[in-house]
């Protein structure tokens, strides 16, 4: 089983791979980008120790050699210490230009080790090979690259498109069941930002991808993946339409920086928390019906996924402290936060028209929840 999905942008044109196996095949998929049999690949400890031999067995089988960094996971190692110790040590292996960086693991490895790709010897090209759910359909696909700082997340970064994406399927698999629902926050936000369909499939297959069922999972990535594909090559650099892939993005970074970046709060599982705040403060201002947040809601919770702000553990700021936090947020225009609403299931849309007293009333009524 293999799908192939095409970024069609002029000079930095790539393919998605979708499918089984895909990591047994890596060298005869990879061996066309090189220019000499080898490869430096960067992963975590949790991937590296699932995945990295099949890789290697895989890289081998086409007489690729490999050098291999790993890092520890989560997202607290997406900082300037770990591209510091990951670019002097591509240095140390002595990549050139002309050789290929590969990003084995969830989308923290993806952010960073393609931020490093981007900035070693002005850029050098590199594979994604995305091991969670969320690199999967989102992460993984696009080309931003970066790092979070103590000011926010994912302020300081590239555009630095990947040469391949190889998604495999059945890497999934060894996924913890937290993290595998965290990826569906993203894959729920496609449907709510533009494909109304989508999301219909999701509330009568979800459940069976959650379960583990391939050709689910495998039509999920590609979806997502497909309606990702389309926005980046309409605007690769977030000058207007790409702003939609952040649906329940700014509520998400302002939880992610009160929880501290930690295993509190994931980022697919503020993704899908943001999302309902989100449809919750369309619902308030009239742009939308009353029942396109319930909907969402009973979709969350029918996934077993996080929904609202208590099923986050420990204390969080007040509606003030949070709505200060979303201000530290990329999407801020001339000091104006910039709000990804809905008009309905698929119908997201960008503006900086949204009252801060709706946003405070909407967060104040989750807190007390």
């Amino acid at each position: 089983m293999r799908e192939t999905v095409h970024v069609d942008l002029p000079g930095r044109a790539y393919d998605i791979l979708i499918g089984t196996g895909l990591l047994q095949e890596a060298g005869t998929l990879i061996a066309p980008l090189l220019h000499r049999p080898r490869v430096v690949v960067v992963t975590d400890d949790t991937v590296g120790a699932l995945h990295l031999d099949t890789l290697r067995q895989g890289l081998a089988a086409e007489g690729i050699a490999m050098a291999a960094l790993s890092l520890p996971p989560g997202e607290a190692t997406k900082n300037w210490t770990n591209v510091i110790k990951t670019v002097e040590w591509m240095l140390d292996e002595k990549v050139e230009r002309r050789d290929v960086v590969v990003a084995l693991g969830g989308g923290v490895i993806g952010d960073l080790v393609g931020f490093a790709a981007a900035i070693l010897r002005r850029g050098v090209r590199f594979v994604q090979i995305p091991t969670s759910l969320l690199a999967q359909v989102d992460s993984s696909v696009g080309g931003k690259t970066g790092i979070n700082t103590r000011h926010g997340k994912n302020l300081v970064g590239a555009f630095h498109q990947p040469s391949l994406v190889l998604a495999d399927i059945e890497v999934l698999g060894t996924l913890q069941p937290r993290d595998f629902l965290a990826g569906c926050g993203e894959v729920v936000k496609y449907g709510l930002l533009g494909d109304a369909a989508f999301f219909d499939w999701l509330e009568t297959h979800g459940p069976d991808m959650a379960a583990g069922d391939i050709a689910a999972r495998a039509y999920a990535v590609k979806r997502s993946v497909q309606m990702k594909a389309e926005i980046v090559m309409r605007d690769e650099t977030e000058q207007g339409d790409r702003a939609l892939l952040n649906l329940g993005h700014t509520f998400c970074h302002a939880l992610e920086a009160a929880t501290g970046y930690s295993d509190r709060l994931l980022h697919g599982e503020g993704v899908a928390i943001g999302c309902a705040l989100a449809f919750e403060t369309s619902s308030r201002m009239g742009l939308c019906a009353q029942e396109d947040p319930s909907r969402l809601r009973a979709h969350l919770k029918a996934m077993g996924m996080k929904t609202d702000l208590k099923d986050i553990e420990g204390d969080l700021p007040d509606a003030a402290a949070l709505l200060a936090l979303m201000g530290q947020d990329k999407k801020v225009v001339d000091g104006q936060l910039r709000f990804i609403m809905a008009r309905g299931i698929g119908e997201a849309f960008v503006t900086s028209d949204v009252p801060e007293g709706v946003v405070l009333d909407v967060l104040g009524d989750a807190l007390k929840a």
